[in-house]
């Protein structure tokens, strides 16, 4: 399966990652997991239990748009994670709106 991921932080602040296969579920909640414990995410949902989005919107915004744009290596496991864990063909990554679309 071919996948398109773009992660945008707004107007000429996108990130394209075109790619084939992916990694296993597994593997990509482990890493988000991880990530967000290590940039020290904060999420406020109303119940209390945090959303695979709310884990990859929130690596996204932690991480900044300076992470993917230098750290190349870094922001292509962010974007085979995102579509391990989503299972989509094309997924867009919406931080300044803090939302996921397909």
């Amino acid at each position: 399966m071919q996948h398109h991921v773009i992660v945008s932080f707004g107007k000429d602040r996108e990130f394209e990652y075109r790619f084939a296969g992916g990694a296993a579920v597994d593997e990509a909640r482990k890493w988000f997991d991880h990530e967000f414990m290590v940039l020290e995410c904060d999420v406020a949902t109303p119940t209390g239990k945090i959303l695979v989005v709310d884990r990859i919107l929130s690596v996204a915004k932690y991480a900044g748009d300076t992470r993917f744009r230098e750290q190349r290596t870094w922001a292509e496991q962010f974007a085979r994670y995102t579509a391990a864990i989503l299972g989509r063909e094309l997924i867009r990554v919406d931080v300044e709106h803090y939302s996921i679309g397909y």
